[in-house]
């Protein structure tokens, strides 16, 4: 098992965001969390990567809680979080955003063997390796984002959000090196995303989060034949 989460509660104010969901992410699965806006899917991503803490509940990854942890402490474990927007160093070059992913790194060649994966699976990064991060379209910043978070060289990816303001044509090229990705390097992945056919087709299993709470799980071959779920986010 990559990671377990388990009666994860948070709460704003008096408002809880996340009320005592359960689910894990198996080693080399991808695990699709869908949902409405509002429903908590970013805030559980946010608790897990160490951004949030929880009122209650653990994370456990490996074996081992690191419900405590700070978040560079949970990137040291092995967990990269591209987060919603995509976050860019705007002022820094697409090298210089790559490299910083790299940063709880040693030894350069192991850090140049994965500057190297990552231009292989995003040519377009390496051919804007010089380029401000800010003057690229946004389906180029969220392969760069998504880039920066393979240089930490994680054993699990959480992508919030990957195909938020894209052009159609990049959002399908994106989702492709997604499942490259996991497939190549067996990756675990946790993708929240609204478009829901795209994250049912890649993923092996998938979550259904309303208002705080996990109202349905199942294999995503299941979830899209559901009635519910296809009248719901399949449109029909």
């Amino acid at each position: 098992m990559s990671i377990s989460i388990e009666n994860l509660t948070k709460i704003y104010g008096t408002q809880k965001a996340v009320d005592h969901i359960s689910f894990e992410v198996k080693k080399g699965e991808i695990v699709g969390f869908l949902g409405p806006n509002g429903a908590g899917k970013t805030t559980t991503l946010r608790t897990i990567s160490g951004m949030l803490r929880p009122k209650s509940g653990e994370v456990y990854f490996e074996g081992e809680s690191i419900t405590k942890l700070a978040p560079h402490k949970v990137v040291g474990r092995g967990i990269s979080h591209v987060p919603e927007g995509r976050m860019v160093f705007a002022n820094l070059t697409v090298w210089e955003n790559l490299r910083m992913g790299a940063y709880l790194r040693h030894g350069l060649a192991a850090i140049e063997h994965e500057l190297e994966f990552v231009y292989s699976i995003f040519p377009r990064l390496k051919e804007r390796a010089k380029q401000m991060a800010g003057t690229l379209s946004g389906g180029e910043q969220q392969m760069l984002a998504i880039g920066r978070a393979l240089m930490a060289k994680p054993k699990f990816l959480m992508l919030d959000e990957p195909s938020l303001g894209i052009a159609p044509l990049l959002v399908r090229s994106i989702f492709e090196t997604i499942v490259e990705i996991n497939r190549t390097q067996k990756l675990a992945i946790l993708l929240v995303e609204q478009n829901a056919n795209l994250a049912l087709e890649i993923s092996h299993y998938g979550y259904v989060l309303e208002s705080g709470s996990i109202t349905m799980r199942d294999d995503s071959s299941k979830l899209r034949n559901n009635p519910e779920i296809r009248k719901a986010y399949l449109g029909g």
